[in-house]
């Protein structure tokens, strides 16, 4: 375990920590729908991350170039999330969305790994897959048989689903999770292939952002009713989602996509606890054995070898 990986595991930790705080932080906005939420955090903070990287960008032009399909994959991945992702916990709710869409994500960034890269994944990660996944489960449980469900992760609105709307938000669940693990492993392809982190980042959320500026235009009017929507609105572009993804980044710059991901799961870990503390919810003894569980999933990943050659510096061959 190198000093670089553990900074990268840090980082992505931070992030989770920052993502699982705006669940909480939208309940100040009620009458702001998940599509213009989604659209404002991740649209707002993807454009930002062209805007900080655009030097990078401009002088990365000749690499970005040949792999403008790359780049555009992830852009797409990017402006698909947050739609599937809010609308998920709109129909299916905070409990049943977040832990198809979060416990999805790093399964899919395994089989991308492993189809694509042709890396192999560890025991070590299988094992952190299945705690992060066990453990999103047993929150899962404890939010449907206890009180009202917490704060779902990247701001949902933490309503329960109808019955019969619960298989489509689960099938936007499975797309969120994919669309994530596509653009993380999109994010960490083109650094591996010798792109700047900063133009990486840039090209990818800055095109997702783009993509989406037109969905924010037709649902972001409520950001702008009150002062402390638009207040909501830009805490959740600049915290979570900017300074989230410049850390998401950096951590992707030194972990493969898949443990990335894996890590994420504590988002709704963190938001259970600010629900608890902050919102006045309730957690029952199997919701907390869930926090447990997962935070079982960062030791795994901090003492576990990396799932590249052990020792070796990230794969930069062209491809």
């Amino acid at each position: 375990m190198t000093d670089g990986h553990r900074a990268g595991l840090l980082a992505i930790a931070v992030t989770s920590l920052l993502w699982g705080t705006t669940g909480t932080a939208a309940t100040f906005a009620p009458d702001v729908g998940p599509l213009a939420v989604g659209a404002a955090a991740l649209g707002i903070g993807g454009l930002l991350q062209a805007v900080v990287g655009a030097r990078s960008l401009q002088a990365s032009a000749p690499l970005l170039r040949p792999r403008r399909m790359l780049v555009l994959v992830g852009a797409l991945a990017v402006a698909v999330y947050p739609l599937a992702f809010y609308t998920a916990m709109h129909t299916a709710g905070v409990a049943v969305g977040s832990v198809v869409s979060l416990a999805s994500a790093p399964l899919a960034s395994g089989v991308l790994e492993r189809a694509l890269d042709r890396h192999p994944l560890s025991r070590w990660w299988v094992l952190a897959a299945v705690l992060g996944v066990l453990g999103s489960v047993l929150l899962c449980l404890s939010s449907v048989t206890g009180s009202p469900a917490p704060e779902g992760p990247h701001g949902a609105d933490g309503t329960a689903g109808a019955p019969g709307s619960t298989t489509v938000g689960v099938a936007l669940g499975l797309v969120a999770g994919a669309s994530y693990a596509v653009y993380s492993w999109a994010s960490r392809r083109l650094m591996v292939d010798g792109v700047p982190r900063a133009a990486a980042m840039g090209a990818v959320f800055g095109g997702g952002g783009l993509l989406l500026v037109p969905v924010l235009a037709v649902t972001g009017a409520p950001l702008i009713a009150s002062a402390q929507n638009a207040a909501v609105g830009a805490y959740m572009a600049l915290v979570p989602m900017f300074l989230g993804y410049l850390l998401f980044g950096y951590g992707l710059s030194r972990v493969p996509a898949s443990t990335a991901t894996t890590v994420t799961l504590t988002e709704p870990a963190v938001a259970t606890v600010l629900a608890v503390l902050v919102v006045g919810e309730r957690l029952t003894a199997v919701g907390w054995a869930g926090l447990g569980v997962i935070a079982l999933v960062l030791v795994v990943l901090a003492v576990a070898p990396t799932n590249t050659t052990a020792g070796g510096p990230p794969d930069r061959r062209p491809r």
